[in-house]
């Protein structure tokens, strides 16, 4: 079992930068894919990015591709998300998960079997 906790949210100007960073518990840590996740109000959770066991893969979504950039450190058990220029549409809940499978995370499938992190608000202001 895996416990996430996100931390690193908070307001800033278009334009500027946040770094999210989520901290996992168990000593499996390096067998599961992590993924970063987002949701604004009044839509559905959708995909960010996401991150290979090894970190040796990547995978972004369009709307982020050339701003954000995930990595991982399994020596200490944590994957983050360095945000770029961001804009006002990025304002949104992150959500740290994990999952066994890098393919699943990066189409949806069975969410409902990933770990996930309680969230941290980001908000952009135009």
């Amino acid at each position: 079992q895996v416990q996430l906790v996100e931390s690193g949210g908070g307001l800033v100007q278009a334009g500027g930068s946040l770094r999210l960073s989520c901290a996992a518990s168990g000593r499996t840590f390096n067998t599961y894919a992590m993924g970063w996740f987002r949701q604004a109000p009044g839509k559905e959770r959708e995909f960010v990015a996401a991150i290979s066991w090894n970190g040796g893969r990547t995978y972004y979504a369009d709307s982020v591709k050339g701003r954000f950039t995930i990595s991982r450190d399994n020596a200490k058990n944590t994957v983050a998300l360095q945000m770029d220029s961001l804009k006002p549409e990025d304002t949104a809940v992150y959500y740290c998960a994990a999952d066994v499978s890098y393919p699943a995370l990066i189409l949806g499938d069975n969410r409902e079997h990933y770990y996930w992190g309680q969230g941290t608000q980001v908000t952009v202001s135009a």
